[in-house]
């Protein structure tokens, strides 16, 4: 194999043998999968992650994309190709379909299609096709197992009421974590007057479950070469449709023309702006467990934005 003497400079804690036998173990998948002979090209490192590292490798003209990590990160793999073939089954937008993942002593991979990005396309295709996925309904919010939100568990415990997932599976278990990731009293307490007070910010809003990508800012979107919208990195679950709408205006990226795409195929209820900051709370929050800085005091002004709300 080419890999054996061109290898990603991140790849280096592993010893010659130990990357090695990974890849004659991707290897050996792909074939099982494929059911055919597959000769991997040497790895190619592609950037832009912060969790896991990530490569594109050849077999012929047939690439993939390549995910790895240590060992201990084989559930996480397992629960994201789970969710990218239920994003792929609802066929609306090009998602990358997984074909296979795995483990061999210290390292886990997931390996997946390979989309040619970096194209232009219609911001109305990708609403629409957004749109799309979210009419794929579920009797329970939540899902049939935890996923990861980032590198964060993410508890989609199943429930038939929208507001005791949020408070209980959301913002209950990241306010648990910022208090043990040195969250103030303050925000601490904050946050508990905002979960007693969730039901008044929910108060008739009723949604159905939808099909969510769950993670969705700008970063987790493209479009392929061919001008086609893609949506790649979830971290789905069955929920308000919202969150996902609120977490593309929390870093920018959507255009306006998104926004008014989306709304034509399915309208927002009443109440949207002020949900859409207790949605964008729970990733704020995130952001803060896992990279602490200024993310706690952004939580705590969306926390008093929201009790303000409330009297």
């Amino acid at each position: 194999m080419q890999c054996l003497y061109a290898m990603p400079s991140w790849f280096a804690p592993l010893s010659s043998g130990e990357r090695v036998s990974v890849w004659q173990a991707i290897e050996k998948q792909l074939q099982e999968v494929l059911g055919e002979q597959v000769s991997l090209s040497a790895p190619h490192s592609i950037g832009g992650g912060s969790i896991n590292q990530s490569c594109r490798v050849h077999a012929g003209s047939r690439s993939w994309f390549v995910k790895l990590n240590s060992a201990d990160r084989s559930d996480m793999f397992a629960a994201e190709a789970e969710g990218l073939e239920a994003l792929h089954e609802a066929d609306a937008l090009c998602v990358p379909r997984p074909l296979c993942h795995g483990q061999n002593g210290r390292q886990t991979w997931l390996v997946m299609e390979y989309l040619e990005t970096g194209g232009s396309g219609s911001a109305i295709a990708l609403a629409e096709g957004l749109a799309a996925i979210h009419r794929v309904g579920s009797a329970h919010f939540g899902w049939h197992r935890d996923n990861t939100i980032g590198s964060t568990a993410q508890v989609n415990t199943q429930e038939t009421d929208w507001l005791t997932f949020w408070r209980e599976h959301r913002l209950a278990f990241q306010l648990q974590l910022a208090a043990r990731n040195g969250a103030s009293a303050r925000s601490v307490d904050a946050g508990e007057r905002l979960l007693a007070q969730l039901s008044a910010l929910l108060d008739g809003h009723e949604p159905q479950p939808s099909l969510l990508h769950g993670d969705l800012w700008s970063g987790n979107y493209a479009y392929t070469r061919a001008g086609q919208p893609a949506i790649f990195d979830p971290a789905v679950y069955f929920g308000d449709r919202e969150t996902d709408l609120a977490m593309t205006e929390l870093f920018g990226g959507f255009s306006r023309e998104f926004y008014a795409a989306y709304r034509n195929a399915w309208p927002l209820d009443d109440g949207y702006p002020v949900r859409k900051t207790l949605y964008n709370l729970y990733h704020v929050l995130n952001h803060f467990n896992l990279f602490g800085g200024g993310y706690l005091s952004q939580a705590e002004s969306m926390m008093a934005s929201l009790l303000s709300e409330v009297g």
